[in-house]
């Protein structure tokens, strides 16, 4: 495909986007149609959407409209080239720039727009955020890196390095997490490589991985992942030597993860909800609550545009009765330990402070936030301890 050719495609699959239909859905169904496309093609036009959604408001500033097409068009205008030179109407390529096509200045824009941010979330991502709220919101405009985990229950991080070299993708140590590495060449070979298919690397974020670091779980440590999902979390504490039982109120968002433990290595009891409270407790209860994701926009940026205020505050809710419902897994001594990878204190700092109001037996150890300035997604994780002298 040429050049024009992938920006045609970016404009179909935008304007399905925008419709309401979810980004990775129509990015499978075009390539499903499309079969002449081959992988070059389909990760350049999965970028030009991604990038485009990432910076939705000021390319439709640039480009003229809010349109698979407009974004396009602010989206080559922002990068510096010259729509004139793929707009052309030539075979494949999108119809030429029309005269009422020209777009604004970025300059002219209000700080929303420049900030590609909705202009509700304004006001509470500068509260939240404060001093760090125009670099944090300009790093979410930006592509996240590709970050691995080490899995130390197979390898060290010099072992996992150099297998995943001698299959052409290089990394680097990130600080967040002692088993964190950043990928910094051949991101989309790394699935692919021997490391990945026998388990010596885990696809995880960096910051994902320091909060898992920050918890207390070790060999011996019996521990519940209350919001398993995929059982990132799950499979990072088991590689300490935890006993982990991973849980999640849909089943289906666990699925895969019987053949991720096998692969690692681990072994991880998944539980349904009707059996936890046969279950026992647990020294260390980590709730991984449903938030807006706000702190992992750039990778999902069609959830930033998504996100209302009916159903932040939906969030909120579900967030404290995860927490009230939870609570009570947790061993004499043990820790409760809460965490979003959201940026907005509504569902961080709010949250815990309401839950604690409601059962203020439980006490507040330790808490830390992480945003995209320290180079991985944002996150938020706090530890709470239920006062001794309170009866289970």
């Amino acid at each position: 495909m040429t050049p024009a050719a992938r920006i045609a495609a970016a404009i179909e699959v935008l304007d399905a986007v925008l419709a309401g239909e979810a980004a990775e859905k129509v990015l499978t169904g075009w390539a499903r149609g499309h079969r002449f496309a081959g992988s070059g093609d389909r990760a350049a036009i999965r970028d030009h959407v991604f990038d485009a959604l990432r910076c939705r408001r000021s390319c439709a500033w640039v480009g003229g409209a809010d349109t698979g097409r407009g974004l396009m068009l602010g989206a080559v205008r922002l990068a510096g080239g010259a729509p004139e030179e793929m707009f052309t109407g030539a075979r494949f390529a999108p119809a030429p720039v029309g005269a009422d096509e020209g777009g604004e200045s970025l300059e002219d824009a209000p700080e929303a727009v420049r900030l590609d941010m909705p202009d509700w979330l304004m006001p509470p991502m500068a509260e939240s955020l404060g001093d760090d709220c125009t670099p944090v919101l300009e790093a979410l405009r930006r592509r996240a890196p590709v970050f691995l985990r080490v899995n130390a229950a197979k390898a060290e991080v010099a072992e996992a390095r150099a297998a995943l070299a001698e299959e052409g993708v290089s990394t680097r140590p990130h600080p967040l997490a002692e088993t964190a590495l950043e990928v910094t060449e051949n991101p989309r070979r790394v699935q692919g490589t021997r490391a990945y298919r026998e388990g010596l690397v885990e696809l995880q974020d960096a910051a994902s991985q320091a909060v898992c670091a920050a918890l207390p779980a070790g060999p011996g440590t019996r521990v519940l992942d209350y919001c398993a999902g995929g059982g990132g979390k799950a499979l990072a504490l088991a590689a300490r030597g935890a006993e982990v039982v991973a849980h999640d109120a849909d089943p289906r968002r666990m699925r895969d993860l019987p053949e991720r433990a096998r692969r690692a290595g681990v072994r991880i009891e998944t539980v349904a909800t009707e059996a936890l409270p046969s279950a026992g407790r647990f020294d260390l209860v980590l709730c991984d609550a449903p938030c807006s994701g706000s702190g992992a926009w750039r990778r999902s940026p069609e959830a930033k545009w998504r996100l209302t205020p009916a159903r932040l505050r939906e969030l909120q809710e579900i967030q404290m009765d995860i927490l009230l419902r939870s609570c009570d897994l947790v061993a004499p001594g043990g820790t409760l330990a809460y965490a979003t990878c959201s940026l907005l204190a509504a569902e961080n700092d709010r949250t815990v402070a309401a839950f604690r109001a409601a059962a203020p037996a439980w006490r507040l150890v330790d808490q830390r936030r992480w945003t995209p300035r320290d180079g991985g997604d944002g996150f938020y994780l706090a530890q709470l301890m239920r006062d001794e002298t309170d009866p289970p």
